[in-house]
């Protein structure tokens, strides 16, 4: 087979992720291994489809524009937020949906509470980003109570391996319990929660995500999903047309 050119039509990894296959950071990961194919030609990262093009994955045909689907799910503690499926806990296979989803960030194994779900590859992509600062909500149950000078720490900010960072917020959850506690930050870095107050020497005992951007968990039990309503789909939507606008300022 040979290499696919670039040309007029849509990026190749926007039309994998409009298809509801995965991500448009999974999708380069699929053309940079040579697994995806237009026309029986290998595609490029640069190579765009045309109208009447075959797009095919390990020689399985997809089409784009599926109709966009978006989930919450109150992810219960054991279940991996990825998309490999030799993981026998991760939480497509937990989800069991018939149609092709995926998670929009991450919760890692031990931790539960609300994730997002869904086919649209672009929304993803922008929710994911760093720079977009999407706001999330933990209730996080300590070993000990949280010391007042910790408790400044966080808030005025931590230098850790990978960089420092800082919470939005941080209060307690229980006024007669401060070993529980609502923090809450935008920052998506790996197990960030959990390696901030690890750092101060906390350790863990519990850490469940409340809220996620616009989104919360009210109504939806341990290990139980239900779709978005129309408008909790428009105000993410409008999150994120705003976070744009004003880039553009």
């Amino acid at each position: 087979m040979k290499k696919q050119e670039s040309d007029q039509g849509i990026q190749i990894n926007k039309y994998i992720s409009n298809s509801g296959f995965c991500s448009r950071r999974e999708a380069d990961k699929l053309v940079d291994d040579a697994r995806v194919t237009i026309n029986d030609d290998i595609a490029l990262p640069t190579s765009r489809v045309q109208a009447g093009d075959v797009v095919a994955i390990d020689g399985e045909k997809i089409k784009s524009k599926q109709r966009p689907i978006y989930i919450a799910l109150n992810k219960p503690v054991g279940v991996t937020s990825t998309t490999d499926m030799s993981d026998k806990t991760n939480i497509i296979r937990f989800m069991n949906h018939p149609k092709r989803i995926f998670p929009v960030g991450r919760l890692d194994k031990d931790s539960e509470g609300l994730i997002l779900l869904t086919n649209d590859g672009d929304l993803t992509q922008k929710l994911s980003h760093p720079s977009h600062e999407v706001k999330k909500i933990y209730e996080v149950k300590l070993d000990k109570p949280l010391g007042k000078v910790d408790f400044d720490k966080i808030l005025k900010g931590l230098e850790l391996e990978d960089g420092f960072v800082r919470a939005d917020s941080l209060a307690f959850s229980d006024p007669k319990d401060k070993a529980i506690i609502g923090i809450e930050l935008h920052s998506g870095r790996n197990r960030i929660v959990r390696r901030m107050f690890e750092f101060l020497g906390y350790d863990v005992r519990n850490l469940d995500r409340v809220m996620f951007g616009n989104l919360t968990k009210k109504n939806v039990e341990r290990g139980k999903w239900r779709y978005l309503n129309e408008k909790e789909i428009r105000l993410l939507k409008f999150m994120n047309s705003s976070f744009i606008k004003k880039q553009k300022v």
